[in-house]
């Protein structure tokens, strides 16, 4: 039979007993798994740990995230530009990513489990994203100085901030970045490297087991895979081996919100879950152990999920007590935040079945009930709808509504 056991001191060993004369004695074949005390990887003294790719779409999708509130110089066609961005095309302040030839646009949903045989939802996700780039500059932005209203785009303050909101309340900036952490870091994780359909694909364990390198670089496919995945959560970090200490700092998108979930005290520790899982699973690899890698890639597929539920519910029920308080612009900011992790959930996963958490109908449903209420969306979301939705959100998790409200 077969058994693996994960220890808490990230040592993991597979075991394998075999037939014998005397089968009280079985043979016993034992491969250890041991993590390192931190993301550092190497061969022949060399690191083989390479996600320049996954830096490289972070940082592009925050300058676009930016140029949403740039109203002065931003047109739809610039950002649209820098959202399928073209190599060495100028959309970009920043010259190193104008060279690149990555573009945020082509990862988003683009996962191998997903969307490899799912191009018609694939195409409309991505136009969703191209919408609210028009939006935001058709709707919002010739009414940026205007003051918003029951179906009227324009400004509301928030505390000491002004939001700018659509027709509906809805801020399509905050759309676009939470969506993007669904459609791209979370996608591309959970469904992409960490799948055993990218990780094993054609002659991937083959070389992995004989150290066969991926051309002139120093790691194997496999490694590599694995390490793009933990580059769309870390890639942007200050110190990308030990990311841990300062998470939510490294950038607005999925590492944030880790942190965010880091600081509710009924989620602590899932920073470093999700980290172990990192370094477990990338030791396994080494020791070409696949049993130990796929119950870290299912760890992290769990907890990178539940990141993106407790989130959509947090946001929704912070958005009903600001709307009970009738703060109107603290609740618009709230639930067009939340409005956004709802799309995300479209990329969250079941390990059990290895299919999508939330379908596109429920994912759908969740938005259309968000916003119809009345005629004018947010304006009109009643506490009732809130409470609904996200009750359904935490029906498929073990925490409840109200531990997902209490994060920060």
């Amino acid at each position: 039979m077969k058994k693996f056991i994960i220890l808490p001191i990230f040592i993991a060993t597979f075991f394998v007993s075999c037939n014998s004369d005397d089968d009280s004695t079985p043979d016993v074949l034992v491969i250890p798994v041991e993590a390192p005390a931190d993301y550092t990887f190497t061969r022949n003294n060399q690191s083989t740990v390479s996600f320049s790719g996954q830096t490289t779409r972070i940082l592009m999708a925050e300058e676009i995230v930016s140029a949403f509130k740039d109203v002065d110089n931003a047109t739809q066609s610039s950002i649209q530009a820098m959202f399928d961005h073209q190599e060495g095309a100028v959309d970009f302040e920043d010259t190193f990513l104008n060279e690149s030839g990555k573009s945020v646009r082509s990862k988003v949903a683009a996962s191998t489990d997903f969307f490899s045989s799912n191009a018609t939802e694939a195409t409309a996700i991505k136009a969703q994203f191209d919408t609210y780039i028009t939006s935001q500059t058709q709707e919002v932005f010739p009414n940026w100085n205007s003051v918003a209203s029951a179906g009227v785009a324009g400004q509301i303050a928030d505390g000491s901030s002004t939001r700018y909101i659509s027709s509906k309340g809805l801020e399509y900036n905050q759309a676009f970045a939470k969506g993007l952490i669904g459609g791209l870091m979370t996608d591309q994780i959970i469904n992409n490297y960490l799948s055993t359909s990218v990780l094993d694909a054609e002659s991937n364990v083959e070389n992995n087991n004989n150290d066969v390198l991926d051309g002139d670089k120093p790691y194997t496919t496999m490694e590599h895979k694995w390490d793009e995945g933990y580059g769309y959560l870390f890639g942007a970090a200050a110190d990308v081996v030990n990311p841990v200490p300062a998470i939510g700092e490294a950038d607005n998108f999925l590492n944030k919100y880790v942190g965010r979930v880091e600081g509710d005290t009924d989620f602590t520790g899932i920073t470093q879950e999700i980290f172990d899982a990192f370094k477990l699973g990338r030791a396994a690899i080494v020791a070409k152990n696949y049993e130990v890698r796929n119950a870290q890639a299912a760890i992290l597929q769990q907890k990178i999920s539940e990141v993106i539920a407790i989130r959509s519910i947090y946001y929704l029920q912070n958005g009903k007590i600001a709307l009970g308080n009738n703060d109107f612009g603290g609740a618009f900011h709230d639930l067009s935040e939340g409005y956004g992790f709802l799309t995300s959930l479209r990329f969250t996963r079941d390990i059990q079945s290895g299919t999508a958490l939330f379908t596109k109908s429920e994912v759908d449903g969740f938005i259309a009930d968000l916003m119809n209420d009345g005629a004018n969306g947010f304006w009109d979301v009643t506490p009732a709808t809130l409470d609904a939705i996200s009750e359904t959100i935490a029906a498929k998790f073990s925490f409840t509504v109200a531990q997902a409200a209490s994060a920060n």
